[in-house]
């Protein structure tokens, strides 16, 4: 019988007791090594980047998820939310002073009073301005519960916002797809069940998506590496995944803020395994601005193959603690790449290189 470690050196598919196995027991370089070795299979000596910007639309939700600093009531006074306008105004002032930008990435939190038109109607402003940028917009859990307030079926939303503008999900919102988790970190949104329908009829649309996980809060080993399973069960179903981006829960400001980060050294195990589980992911993110820079350049020996995107301006993080830059530059990334030996390429949101550096 083949070991998990064979067949992680081999490029094997893994099963779920292999990948536990791997978690507990198996040193953390050679995971580096094969991960690795996946990641150069895939995409050679590439890293790619690309020059994003982020909208924050709103911090008023109704959701009061323990595991959330970023959101809040209308009557708090860090409450915002922006008009048409505002938004109207970031994107004329970016699209002046950053040329080469190739996505917006807008996500919010859900609104109490804010109904589906006006975002239709904001997606529709984006993109009659940046007619040529790509907008990447609206988490899972943001359909869910655009579907809720419009009191239209999921797919009828996801339809009438591509005819608006809409380019693709970011995938957002999954943080461990296991309702007994749920019910701890996030009880008021949506379920694992309404998550997974939103990103098969996305991608049954031609809507394409990144997948995510938050790890390092409430949950177990055992429902993380699940967690990865049902992605890699829905990719072989649909292959509507572009990217899968890890993300370690920053406690401060939350419901949760007794836990401690976890550690570095979990943030590139994680990484690695899920190099190694996600086989039929072609890319594999490191959102710098969650493991650090330092970490974030280490994590390309560990399958990483994509850092995200300059940013600009970023408040879901920081607002959980967050100590990184809320933007970078593009020469920032070039050389963060470069040092490591990898070849830094410019891409855009579906992965073709813009410019290879």
């Amino acid at each position: 019988m083949m070991t998990p470690a064979r067949k992680a050196a081999e490029g094997i598919r893994l099963d779920f007791s292999d990948a536990v196995q791997l978690y507990k027991e198996e040193n953390l370089l050679n995971l580096a090594n094969w991960a690795r070795a996946i990641k150069e299979k895939k995409s050679g000596k590439n890293v790619y980047y690309n020059v994003n910007r982020h909208i924050n639309l709103t911090n008023i939700c109704v959701s009061g998820c323990p595991l959330c600093a970023f959101a809040c009531t209308a009557e708090e006074k860090r409450a915002y939310v922006m008009s048409q306008e505002e938004v109207e105004r970031i994107v004329q002032s970016t699209m002046a002073k950053t040329p080469d930008l190739s996505e917006f990435h807008m996500v919010s939190a859900l609104h109490p009073e804010k109904d589906f038109d006006y975002y239709l109607t904001i997606v529709r402003a984006v993109k009659r301005i940046a007619p040529q940028v790509h907008l990447k917009a609206f988490t899972p859990v943001e359909i869910v519960h655009f579907s809720k307030i419009s009191k239209r079926s999921i797919e009828d939303v996801l339809k009438t916002l591509k005819e608006a503008g809409l380019d693709s999900l970011p995938g957002g919102g999954a943080e461990i797809l296991d309702d007994e988790i749920r019910k701890e970190i996030c009880p008021n949104k949506a379920t694992t069940k309404e998550w997974i329908e939103t990103i098969k009829t996305a991608h049954r649309l031609g809507i394409l998506t990144n997948a995510t996980m938050l790890y390092g809060h409430k949950e177990t080993i055992e429902q993380r590496i699940r967690h990865l399973f049902t992605l890699r069960d829905i990719q072989d179903e649909t292959g509507g995944f572009q990217a899968f981006v890890a993300f370690p829960f920053h406690p401060a400001n939350t419901g949760f803020s007794d836990l401690k980060r976890v550690s570095s050294w979990e943030d590139l195990k994680m990484i690695a395994l899920t190099r190694l589980i996600l086989d039929n992911f072609d890319h594999i993110k490191a959102f710098w601005m969650m493991l650090t820079m330092p970490i974030a350049q280490l994590s390309l020996a560990f399958g990483v193959d994509d850092l995200d995107g300059t940013v600009e301006e970023e408040k879901i993080i920081h607002a959980a603690g967050a100590k990184t830059n809320k933007g970078i530059t593009k020469q920032e990334i070039i050389q963060l790449v470069s040092e490591t030996g990898y070849i830094p390429v410019e891409r855009d949101t579906f992965y073709q290189p813009v410019e290879k550096f």
